[in-house]
């Protein structure tokens, strides 16, 4: 069974909530067209959706409810990490994204980062009707981390930082939108659970992983200057083969303090799934 078999299977246990999160991307959203229907294609366009699925899952292990506010708060995540794909797309010259062309690409820079700034404004209208300032707080420092984490990306260009550095980055620019998902779900439900260690660290083995693929693959981070792990440990940009053992443990061991995350929640077949999607991102 491929990847895509495996995560499609585990999509399949929160299908319904994640449907419900998926039409609610769209809802309110009223620009000028023909920027509006290429918005709407980027939207809908086919898409792991693992935040929401790591948060459903995380709060259905621990016996917690789904309702209508805990759908609005994950299309609140996916409508930020979308404006955060978009701005991504300017500073990369990006002309792809999820197969299908990118707003800078087709309408110029200026109102792609106009459209995600959009984006940005709809999920804090939303976020504001949960009614909850400490849930606003989480994301205020969330956007914060965010941006922080792709400032210290751009000044690092074509340097090899330190393996701390790249994960103080990657904690920020990744695994703390992830960590905001989970707690920030918790925090609605009113559950005592924290769940800080398990969304990081989970967060952060999921960009290992992606760097990993990406050096592995089209190398387009190494092209643009990003050095990611394997550079980092092999110390250089040619020989960076040298350093993919050693990447590949680094997100095992985050893959490893994951686990032991979740491991007092009691066996149910939401935990399974968690497990299972951890197994699944391992790199063996």
């Amino acid at each position: 069974m491929s990847f895509r078999e495996k995560y499609s299977k585990i999509l399949d246990i929160v299908q319904e909530e994640i449907k419900q999160v998926s039409a609610g991307l769209t809802c309110g959203v009223d620009i000028q067209e023909p920027l509006k229907s290429k918005l709407f294609e980027l939207l809908n366009a086919p898409s792991k959706h693992i935040r929401p699925l790591v948060s459903f899952l995380y709060l259905k292990s621990l016996g917690l409810n789904i309702d209508e506010k805990q759908i609005m708060l994950q299309t609140v995540i996916e409508l930020v990490h979308n404006a955060s794909l978009i701005h991504d797309d300017v500073i990369d010259e990006s002309s792809i994204r999820r197969n299908t062309q990118t707003l800078n690409s087709k309408f110029g820079n200026k109102l792609a980062v106009i459209s995600g700034d959009y984006l940005l404004s709809t999920a804090l209208h939303r976020l504001a009707k949960l009614n909850l300032i400490p849930l606003i707080e989480m994301f205020s420092d969330t956007l914060a981390c965010m941006s922080h984490g792709e400032i210290k990306q751009q000044f690092t260009k074509y340097k090899i930082p330190t393996i701390e550095e790249y994960l103080d980055k990657t904690a920020e620019k990744t695994a703390k939108l992830f960590e905001t998902a989970v707690c920030g779900s918790l925090l609605l439900s009113n559950s005592s659970e924290n769940g800080k260690e398990f969304a990081e660290s989970f967060g952060i083995a999921f960009q290992i992983r992606d760097d990993l693929i990406n050096i592995q693959t089209t190398k387009t981070d190494l092209n643009d200057g990003i050095y990611t792990a394997p550079v980092i440990y092999a110390g250089c940009t040619e020989n960076y083969t040298d350093g993919i053992e050693k990447t590949r443990s680094l997100l095992n061991n985050y893959i490893d303090n994951a686990f032991r995350a979740i491991n007092h929640i009691e066996d149910n077949k939401y935990k399974t799934a968690l497990t299972e999607l951890l197994g699944l991102i391992r790199n063996e």
